[in-house]
């Protein structure tokens, strides 16, 4: 399916990159894919090492791709796109900007061939997940397309409204954050108990590694994982005790909610007329 279309990437920062670079690894050819960024090292960059075109701005040719990826930052998007909506051809229109509602793009550019999806950072490593949600009416055909493009670089789930992306956001759009966060907590225990910090950057990124993977290939709860390396007195037992009397599991929760309420408020902030 993606190999017979053209894409357009408005911003060519690490997100558009892994997507360029999945979808590549997914049999589109570089010559159809246009990349527009304002700064001129950027372009030199994606054009050496992906071998897609540059532009500066948006042209014609750019405006009459099938599909067109907008990733640019939140705050800098609706100026963006104001440059945009005048060269649009009824494409397939994808978001990856945190925040930013598709009502608001709706009336921005005037269409409701909109996806917005919020991926994460493991897409740099083929290995991302995104979220994805779609205006009222999109087409089963767009849908697959979109599917297909964060597919490119790891899975992805559809929610029903544009409002559950907040959630998403909060979840895996942010998560690599929080698993970067409990790595340093390992690496400096880890040091303090006298192992040195490459070890503990082994030790604690490999046990994420394999824990996450065996939660995904387990049918079981993850609870019922956790209980089974849990013996009762014993050192892992110790471990979620002090966890629990610290209250990690209330605080890291509320953390989610925080980061949802954020995405909230800049949906709000950078909606308004």
């Amino acid at each position: 399916m993606l190999d017979t279309l053209t894409f357009g990437f408005l911003g060519g920062g690490n997100m558009a990159s892994a997507l360029i670079g999945g979808l590549v690894s997914r049999g589109v050819p570089a010559s159809a894919i246009r990349v527009v960024d304002p700064f001129d090292d950027a372009r030199q960059r994606l054009a050496r090492t992906l071998g897609v075109q540059t532009l500066a701005a948006p042209d014609a040719a750019f405006g009459a791709s099938d599909v067109i990826v907008l990733a640019v930052k939140p705050q800098q998007f609706r100026d963006a796109v104001a440059s945009l909506a005048p060269l649009l051809k009824n494409n397939l229109i994808i978001s990856v900007a945190a925040g930013i509602r598709l009502q608001d793009m709706q009336r921005w550019m005037g269409t409701t061939r909109l996806v917005r999806a919020m991926p994460n950072t493991p897409a740099l490593a083929g290995m991302g997940m995104t979220g994805l949600a779609a205006a009222a009416g999109l087409s089963d055909d767009d849908r697959a397309i979109a599917t297909s493009v964060a597919e490119a670089v790891g899975q992805c789930v559809w929610v029903e409204d544009d409002g559950q992306i907040d959630a998403v956001t909060a979840i895996s759009g942010s998560g690599p954050a929080y698993v970067f966060y409990f790595v340093e907590a390992m690496e400096r225990a880890a040091t303090e108990m006298g192992l040195s910090a490459e070890q503990g950057r082994k030790l604690a990124v490999e046990t994420f590694r394999g824990a996450a993977a065996l939660a995904a290939e387990s049918p079981e709860p993850v609870s019922t994982l956790r209980e089974r390396v849990t013996s009762k007195g014993g050192t892992t037992y110790a471990a979620l005790t002090s966890m629990d009397a610290s209250g990690i599991k209330d605080a890291f929760v509320r953390a989610m909610h925080a980061a949802a309420a954020r995405g909230r408020e800049m949906g709000a902030e950078f909606g308004k007329d």
